[in-house]
């Protein structure tokens, strides 16, 4: 039998098949622009990190046999990963840059001493902060930090915290007090209404400013902070100090100016190493005036000395009790 071969059968299958090796190719095409792009891509990407780098280690410097990331008044409101290639770092020092946040690749640099990120704009604090075991000196003032993490207590050999100005930040946690070696703290202009317990626990602190909060009495048990030497308690709103106050023997420097205080309690003539005190503006209830002195000595810094401003009230007002009996 002759076989019977149908022309137009054979035409369609032809132009389906060109249709099918053309799309075919097409994806091809499409798929190698692709792998170009990410290639060009990964390329631009190595370049770009390569250059961010290269700009770090411009702001890299050596004072002292120290290793300090300086950078003042730049934009970086992000730090790159290649930062990480630095992490011999020993010190940051990153102020006015509008950085954002500290980045989470800080626990690989395990030989930072210092880290100053004061005037900024971080909001928060990353919990590997607590890497950092090495840390002496741990300064955020002027950011926008309302809370801080447990995990700080991690840095073990933390001396200085400074989280002045940050303006939200109401408590502390109780791991704070795990940092035996901190002995400076400020905590000034935030929204503190007492003297965190983190704090009052705190083995070795030596100096603590509280100004500018929302302080209206001191805790009974303040006498706990007995290295402490600098008591800074300026514009707040405490009324009244408590006798235990009066066994901080290593108190040199008290500052209670702006305050709501209406008397100078007689217990503070119990601090003996007391040496810089200020009671200005406040609503005390005597008028005293100090007698002339006989040494030549600027009337005002004596005011502001205070100490034996304070030493006056008390006794005016100890004889003013007694004319009342």
């Amino acid at each position: 039998m002759t076989a019977v071969v149908c022309l137009g059968s054979i035409s369609n299958i032809k132009a389906l098949w060109e249709s099918r090796i053309q799309k075919h190719q097409e994806e091809l095409k499409a798929e190698n622009g692709r792998r170009g792009k990410a290639s060009v891509g990964e390329i631009s990407n190595v370049w770009e990190s390569r250059i961010q780098l290269s700009k770090l280690k411009e702001k890299v410097y050596n004072e002292d046999g120290r290793l300090i990331l300086r950078i003042e008044k730049e934009e970086w409101k992000t730090l790159p990963a290649c930062l990480v290639k630095l992490s011999q770092l020993q010190e940051w020092q990153l102020h006015r840059t509008g950085l954002t946040a500290i980045p989470t690749f800080i626990a690989n640099f395990s030989n930072l001493l210092v880290l100053d990120l004061s005037r900024n704009a971080i909001r928060k604090i990353p919990r590997e902060i607590g890497g950092l075991t090495k840390l002496r000196e741990l300064l955020l003032s002027y950011n926008r930090i309302a809370e801080v993490p447990a995990e700080i207590s991690g840095c073990e050999s933390l001396e200085r915290l400074e989280l002045a100005v940050n303006k939200d930040i109401s408590e502390l946690p109780a791991q704070l007090s795990k940092l035996t070696q901190l002995t400076h703290m400020d905590l000034s202009m935030n929204q503190f209404s007492t003297i965190p317990k983190a704090v009052m626990e705190l083995p070795a602190l030596e100096w603590l400013d509280m100004g500018s909060n929302k302080l209206k009495t001191l805790p009974q048990d303040i006498d706990k902070m007995q290295r402490l030497h600098s008591l800074w308690l300026q514009r707040n709103e405490i009324s009244e100090l408590p006798d235990s106050i009066s066994r901080l023997q290593n108190l040199s420097t008290l500052v209670l100016s702006n305050n709501q205080m209406r008397g100078i309690p007689a217990c503070l003539q119990s601090l003996e190493s007391l040496r810089f005190v200020n009671f200005r503006d406040n609503r005390l209830e005597l008028e005293v005036s100090l007698p002339p002195s006989e040494e030549e000595e600027d009337e005002e810094e004596r005011e502001l000395y205070g100490l034996q401003f304070m030493h006056a009230y008390i006794l005016q007002s100890i004889h003013a009790g007694h004319a009342e009996k």
